[in-house]
Formats: structure tokens, sequence, C-alpha cells
């Protein structure tokens, strides 16, 4: 276990040396498709862990439902996860999905442990983030979100606009499975993933009333359909 602890804090600190982008400015979408009660995940779930302190990335866990049938069931599960990573698997013409696997920026797909090679693709990806201003102004329990696209910047004709709402962080301990006696810390749970509304950018975009939920934290995600290309993903607090 301190093997893959230590090259995760060693990837960290590497990525640290590269630009950082302001909370403001749009970030890389990493996504892990993860389970509790999968033996090679906790790598990837630490990995998450570091990654959910960082200003120029968004790091999501995708808890899936389909280990949970070998005698843990994951608390954080949801069957729209295990959706959304199919759906990225027929994008991409692959036949079978796994845990862990992240996708970076809904394009390139990382499966198991490769901090290396995430850190080359966030890098990549950082370089094509759109350009679009995001501005939330939150009123009690709702929240306003204006997105326009700068000037000049080309970007597709249909972008769907989702809000994200994940708990930052949470201690599991796992009775059983392959897991079994592990005390396992979560990063940026995902619990609700939500689509607002369909843009093509050429107006503004105002979303009045948006529900928030306390004591969880929030992101937009712009993103072309399939599910394809992430635009932006953007920490809303």
């Amino acid at each position: 276990m301190k093997s893959w602890i230590g090259a995760g804090l060693l990837f960290a600190v590497g990525l640290a040396m590269g630009p950082a982008l302001a909370r403001e400015k749009p970030v890389v979408l990493v996504e892990l498709f993860t389970s509790q009660g999968c033996s090679s995940c906790p790598p990837a779930d630490a990995l998450i862990a570091e990654l959910a302190g960082r200003d120029d990335v968004l790091p999501l866990a995708l808890h899936v439902d389909y280990w949970d049938y070998i005698g843990w069931k994951d608390s954080f599960a949801r069957p729209e996860h295990t959706v959304r990573q199919k759906g990225y698997a027929h994008v991409a013409g692959a036949a079978t999905i796994y845990t862990p696997q992240m996708v970076v920026g809904g394009m390139d797909h990382v499966v198991g442990f490769k901090p290396m090679k995430l850190a080359d693709l966030m890098r990549a990806h950082e370089v094509g983030l759109a350009d679009v201003v995001v501005e939330a102004v939150h009123d009690g329990d709702n929240m306003q979100i204006t997105c326009v696209v700068e000037p000049g910047v080309e970007v597709p004709s249909t972008i769907l606009v989702d809000i994200v709402h994940y708990v930052p962080s949470e201690v599991v301990e796992i009775k059983h499975g392959e897991n079994a006696g592990e005390t396992i810390t979560y990063a940026n749970i995902v619990r609700h993933w939500d689509r607002l509304a369909k843009w093509d950018g050429k107006e503004a975009l105002v979303l009045d009333q948006v529900e928030t939920e306390a004591g969880l934290s929030r992101a937009l995600i712009l993103q072309e359909p399939g599910p394809g290309r992430v635009l932006a993903a953007y920490k809303l607090d």
C-alpha cells in the first residue's frame, strides 16, 4: 500500500510545477469510474483525493454498481454512473468497461493506475479548454448561473450544460468483499449529475433557480453530446 501512495504523491508534486488555473477559469474534468468492491481501485481513489486539492482540475469519482454482487455493496454506487461509463465505451468503440477507469476531458481513457499518463493527458486537455465566462450567484438554496462565450471563440452547435453535486470527502470502513478490512477516504463523490440545458452558445445562457443541496459541492460541466468532448468544467463553490 505504501508504494502506490508514494507514487501518487510524486505525481501530485510533479504536476504542481506546471501552470495553474484560477477557480473562476475553466478546468480539466477527470472522471474516475470506481467501486468500493474493487481491489484494484484504492490507488486510483487516493490519486483522486490528491487531485481534489488542486485548482486546475476537477476530479470526480463516479461509483458504479456492477461489482456490488461480489460481497460488498458500494454505498455511493449509482446505476446512472454505469450508464455513463458504458456511453463512453460505446463512443470509443470499446466492448468492455473497467474499474478503475478514468476519462479525461470526455475523450481519453486511462485504465488502471497510471499517474504519468494521466498527467500528460491533463496537460494536453488544459490547452484546449473553451473560453466561456461562467458566473454563479448564490441565493440561499438556489443559484443563478450565467454562461457567455467569449467573442471570437468557436464552440459546438450543441452544448450540454450539466450541474454536478458531489461530496468533498468521506471515509468508509469496508467490512466485506475484496477490500475487506480497509478504511478508505474517498473524495469528490458524485451524488447527482443533472442536465440543466442544451445551448448553442450564440447568446448568453441564464439559468435561474438552480437548486442546490446543503453539504455538497457543485460544478458545471459543458460537454458535447455523445458523451463527447468536455469543453470545460467549472467549480461553482
